[in-house]
Order: C-alpha cells, then structure tokens, then sequence
C-alpha cells in the first residue's frame, strides 16, 4: 500500500515536473525572441512596423507668419488658418445607406453657405465620390482574385468639396450640417488646415507690403513680405502623432517659433487719400501707370505709397514698385540739381540772365527747345530764377555750359557731392539697375558720353533717375540741406516687446551751402507763384517744388511723356514732401496741370487731416446761402426727402419714375430721364443704390469704383445694349 503511494507519488512529480521544464523552456524562447526583438536587425525592422502603426514621427508644426502693421497698430497683413475640405470616402464608418439618406440635406445647406455651385452640383460630386469608392473595391475584388494586392489610390480616396478654403467659423458650422454632424470615421469630412496670408484693409499699399507665395512654405514673393521672410516666417516646430487608446493624438517635441511682427510707416488715412488722389487723375488722363509718395521731412518716414498700373481690363492695380523701379529720364525736376551745383560752385547766381529769344538753342548741331518754341514769341534775356520758374531748357543748358563746357566731370562731380549717385537699398526689393540713379560720367565707358550729353543733362535728359531718389533730393532741400534715406519699415516686434528701431539713414548731412540752399528755396517758391505750377497753388498754406516733363524714349526715339511734380508743404516749416508721377497721359502733357493737381489734393487733405482751425476761421458765410445737391434717380425717393426738409421742389413736368435734379435758385427742379429699352442708361449723377439697380434691372453686370455719386460710366448712355456685358461706373 505504502509503496503504491509512493508510486504515485512519483508519477505526480513526474508530472509536475515535466510541466516546470516545458514552463521553463517557454521563458527561455520568450527571452530568446525579446533578446531577438532588441539585438537584431529582425528586431529592428519589427519596432519600426509597430511604431509605423502607432506613431507618426517628425511632422512640421508650421509657425505663424509675422504681422505687418500701420505706424499706429492697424494691420497691413496677417496670417490666419485657412481649411481645405474634403470626404473620405474610406473612412471606416460610413455608409451608404446614411449618406444616401442625408446626401441631399447637405447639399442644399452647403448650396445656401456656399452658393458658387448649386444643390444638385454639391449632391453629384459627394455622390460620383462614393461611386469612386464602390468602382475601387470592385477592381480589388477582381484583383484579388487574380492575386494582385493592391491598395486605394489616393485619387479615390480624397474628394474635395468646396472649391474655396474656408475660415474656422466656416468650418464650425459645416460641422453640424446634415451627415457631417457625426465623428470623422463616420462622416469622412476632413478639413486640411494650412496657413493663408489676408490683408485686412484689402489693397490698401498692396504692391509695398507685397506678396507671399500660395504655398506659405516658399515665403514672400514681393516687397516687405520678400525683404524681410527670414525674419516674419518664423521658425517651423516638430511634432509626432501617436495612436493611443484607439485614437490619434498629436505629442509636440519642439513648438514653433512664430515670426517678428513689423511695423511700418505708413499711415493708412494718408495712404488712402493718396490712392484716391491718384486714382483720380490716372482715371481723368487714362495714363498708362502712376505712382505718389509722401514722406515726412524731418524724420524720412514714407506715409503713403502708390503705385498704380492700368491693367488689360481698363482699371487701375497695384502692379510694379514704379515708385523704387521706374527709370526714366526725369525732365524738369532735375533742372534744380542743375541750378544747385552751379549755385554752390559759384559758376552763377540767381539773378544772371541768358539769352533766350524764341526758345531755340542750338548746340553741335542739335537743337535745345523751350516749351513755347512754336508760338514764335521772344522772350529776351531770362534770369536764371525765371529760367527755373518757367521751365527753360536754354537757361539751364547754357547755365551749364558757361561754367562746365571745359570740365564736364566737374559737373557730375557735384551731382556726386549732393549724393544722387550714391548706391542705396530700399525696403520693397529691386532687381539690376533699378532703384539706383543712372547718371553719366565722361570716360564712362558704360553709358556714352557724347558731345550733348551735357547741356541735355541739365535739363533732365541723358540720365535716369527713379522717382524715389527726386522725393529724397526735395526733401533734402525742405529739411535744410540734410538728405535722409526715405524708408517704410520703422520696428520689429519679437513676442510683443520691439527689438529693433529703426531711423532714417543720412545720405548726407549737407547737400549744399546755406546761401545756396536759400537761393533754391526762393526759386522753387517762384514756380509756384510765377511759373509753370501756378494752378497748384493753395489757399491753405504755401507749397514749394518743380514740374518736369520728359518724353519717354522707345526704340531710338522719343514718344509720348512723363509728367510729374516734386515739393513740399508748407514751405516756411515744411512738415511733407511729395513726389508724383504720371506715364503716359492722354491730352496736352502738363507737370503742374496733371501731376501737380494730385500733388495739391493730397497736400490739402493730409494738411487738413492734420490742422485744426480755430473757431474764428470756421464762421459761416452769412452772404450765401446754398442748398444741398441732390443726387438723379428715383423720383419718389427724392420727393420725400425734400419733403422731409422742407426744400422747395417742382415735380417732372411728364410722369417719370426716374429723373435728372438741379437747384435753379428758387427751388428744385426735376427733369424726366428717359430710359429706353436696349440701350444703356445714363446713370450719371445717381448714387450707387440707383445706378446699380438701372443697370443690373437692364441685364448689364456692374463693376463700381470709388463713392458718392457717378461721374463717369464706361458704357455711353444710349448705346446698344448687350446682357451679360460688365459696365465700369466711377463715383465721387
């Protein structure tokens, strides 16, 4: 019996013997496949597959672009998230039967928000999308079938949506439309973030704070945004997204590093009264491109910059940096460097006289003209002050050859001494020759110096200056002789506190004598109150500057003009200076009558924006009285407001829905506008509620520039009319 129990007693231990060795031996393969997993190259490819399933590694977390600001704080440009939308038409929970059911709630709710494609539009595109879907798993059953593995193409998989990105608050609200309200694996909606550059106050000195790229990767394209990308685009992060718990989250290793803010100049009311002032006068003259700039004079801080080109459709954009690039033989605004190194030299004086006659000159058989040369008339001898306030090319040529004909570098060399030759950097980038002077030197052997070159020089031919360097000469007049660099970028912001200040570069701490600078100042006074820019004067303060017009060379001769005006305000404490220029201007060319007038509709508005007069000059005018202008347009509309105010008004002598207004010293009158079927309506004189009511109701497309009343239509009233046609009305 005992040795029965033995026995099994045995046989038990056997047993569990037998299960600790096979125990045993399955801890050593278990350590034997971990020591495996860690020290070898199988191991090694085993972590990667698992950790390509459960972790994503090194994405970039893109940094916010820096933000371009006004001088006071507004913003120029700023970055904010965009989303692109799409489906998943893979995602592991969607269905048809769902979609099928939901598909046409959808659509007309993004119809609604989103009108550029219609309901029926928005339902083909979701549904053609999972019919995608259901072609691709046909074609992989039948590859599989054949034994081919293939997986889905991306094409299939991803559908956009929306043509257009979206904003945040778009994307909100698309998230609770019909079948997009659910979780992502189930509704297959995907929103692509990617960062987008807006411009809050639109083309407001658009083509100064320039461009980025599409693709905000690649950074600026054009002006600030390409001068200074290395410092607004940031420094990109890292980040890894991980699969925890069944869900994908993104873990940041290294954040972003957003990009310096900068803050300009410029100053958005100036800057905007500058744009209409220019705008105005390119619209007026239909001239091919324009550009305006003002700056302060004592600090060189550019306040308003435009440059406005005419586009293929007839109306006016910011397009090339015309105001740092534009070469150009610069006219009569360089007859005042002329006057200043003969002045300093001592070679004249103010009051020395030349012979002019009729206003022809020739010298080495080429024939110097004054602008009234064809009138026949003999003007006699002129001073050299008269030869600059009437714009004499003779004065000035033979001003310059009495004291230069022997030693022409001597004459350059005093265009050196001011500082026009000097090469500068300029905050909107230039590419070549642009935005430095190109002025002949004898012995050049680049630009040829020929027997005329310099009596022409004197009067702003043979040299190319850009209209940047003429604004930085003038102010150096009206800033006692110290040239300053004009520039736009004035602070750079780091994480809120300014790291770097920036102020005006010196070019040159004086350009002249002071008995010289007096003399010009007299002489460009004169221009103004004698001269060639009469029609700029102002009844607000004094203005002093130059007019200059230049014809324009094309292919080895010379066609159309440049005219333009530099000067500042007003003259006795010069607070601006301003630079106007005007290519190729329908109509008799006039510095003073073209770009002089933009000249003294900006002075005035930014001097008035500025200047608060006192009660006594705000008194009203008790030996006039005058009515307010009333806009053409709905009958009705205008009686009642005269009504309203007690005006006395005669209704149109015809009934007449529509009509013409005028104020005939007694009362207002109104006078049938007759509007025929077929032809374009006279809408001038209406305010844009009327006007573009006309024109739409007669099937026309309107394009509306400017605000106040219509001054100008591009269609002729009267004219046949085509639907569909776009029509450009200007207002003010």
């Amino acid at each position: 019996m005992k040795k029965q129990s033995r026995n099994n007693k045995r046989a038990i231990l056997g047993k569990y013997g037998f299960i600790v060795a096979l125990l045993m031996l399955f801890a050593v393969m278990i350590i034997f496949s971990a020591g495996k997993i860690v020290f070898t190259s199988e191991g090694k490819k085993w972590r990667e597959v698992g950790e390509k399933e459960t972790v994503i590694k090194d994405r970039v977390i893109l940094p916010k672009r820096g933000n371009i600001y006004t001088y006071d704080g507004k913003l120029l440009a700023t970055t904010e998230p965009l989303y692109s939308i799409y489906m998943d038409f893979w995602a592991g929970g969607i269905q048809k039967d769902t979609l099928t059911k939901y598909v046409g709630d959808l659509s007309a709710a993004l119809a609604k928000k989103f009108p550029d494609r219609t309901a029926a539009q928005y339902k083909n595109v979701i549904m053609n999308g999972w019919s995608m879907r259901e072609d691709e798993e046909r074609r992989m059953r039948e590859n599989q079938a054949k034994g081919i593995d293939k997986k889905v193409p991306m094409r299939s998989r991803y559908v956009r949506i929306l043509r257009n990105d979206i904003s945040y608050v778009d994307l909100k609200e698309i998230r609770t439309y019909p079948f997009w309200n659910q979780r992502s694996n189930r509704s297959g909606l995907i929103a692509e973030e990617r960062n987008a550059r807006k411009k809050p106050f639109g083309n407001l000195a658009n083509r100064t704070v320039g461009s980025v790229y599409k693709d905000l990767d690649k950074g600026g394209a054009s002006g600030l945004e390409l001068k200074y990308d290395s410092l607004l685009r940031g420094v990109p992060g890292v980040k890894f997204r991980q699969k925890i718990q069944g869900r994908w989250m993104d873990v940041v290793e290294k954040p972003a590093e957003e990009g310096w803010d900068i803050v300009t100049t410029i100053d958005a009311g100036i800057q905007d009264i500058t744009e209409r002032a220019l705008r105005e006068k390119l619209i007026e003259t239909e001239a091919e491109s324009g550009t305006a700039i003002i700056m302060e004079v004592k600090t060189g801080e550019i306040k308003g910059i435009v440059n406005l080109d005419r586009m293929s459709n007839g109306n006016y954009a910011e397009g090339n940096p015309n105001a740092f690039s534009y070469m150009n033989e610069p006219g009569s605004t360089f007859k005042t460097v002329t006057a200043m190194v003969a002045l300093d030299d001592g070679v004249i004086t103010p009051t020395d006289s030349f012979y002019v006659g009729n206003g022809l000159f020739q010298y080495n058989k080429r024939w110097v003209r004054d602008h009234y040369w064809r009138r026949g008339q003999d003007r006699g001898y002129l001073t050299v002050e008269e030869g600059i306030a009437i714009s004499s090319n003779v004065v000035m040529s033979k001003v310059v050859l009495k004291g230069y004909e022997g030693n022409p570098k001597q004459f350059v060399a005093g265009i050196d001494r001011i500082g026009l030759r000097k090469p500068l950097t300029w905050d909107v980038p230039l590419n070549g020759i642009e935005g430095t002077s190109s002025i002949r030197f004898p012995d050049d052997k680049t630009n040829y110096w020929s027997k005329t070159t310099l009596p022409w020089m004197s009067f702003g031919y043979e040299t190319k200056v850009p209209p940047i360097y003429m604004l930085m000469f003038y102010n150096g007049i009206a800033n006692g002789g110290k040239m300053i660099k004009p520039f736009i970028a004035k602070q750079f912001i780091d994480k809120g506190k300014v790291v770097k200040r920036v102020d005006a570069e010196v070019v040159n701490p004086k350009m002249c004598k002071p008995s010289t600078l007096e003399q010009i100042q007299k002489m460009l006074l004169k221009v103004i109150e004698d001269g060639t820019a009469k029609v700029v004067a102002s009844d607000y303060f004094t203005i002093a500057g130059k007019t200059g017009t230049a014809q324009i060379a094309s292919g080895g001769s010379y066609s159309s003009y440049y005219v333009s005006f530099c000067g500042y305000f007003p003259a006795e404490e010069p607070m601006y200076t301003i630079f106007v220029g005007l290519r190729k201007p329908k109509g008799v060319p006039s510095g003073g009558g073209m770009a002089g007038m933009v000249f003294k509709n900006i002075a005035e508005q930014t001097y008035l924006k500025e200047v608060r007069l006192n009660v006594d000059a705000c008194r009203i005018d008790s030996t006039q009285h005058k009515y307010p202008t009333f806009k053409n347009g709905n009958w009705e509309h205008n009686r009642s407001l005269l009504r309203s105010l007690n005006f006395p008004a005669e209704g149109p002598a015809e009934a007449a829905d529509w009509v013409k207004m005028k104020y005939d010293s007694t009362a207002y009158q109104s006078d049938p506008l007759v509007l025929h079927s077929g032809l374009i309506p006279d809408v001038r004189g209406m305010g844009a509620r009327d006007a573009v009511y006309l024109l739409e109701k007669s099937g026309l497309r309107v394009n509306l520039i400017g605000a106040g009343k219509v001054v100008s239509q591009s269609l002729s009233p009267g004219q046949r009319l085509v639907k569909g046609t776009t029509v450009t009305i200007t207002m003010r």
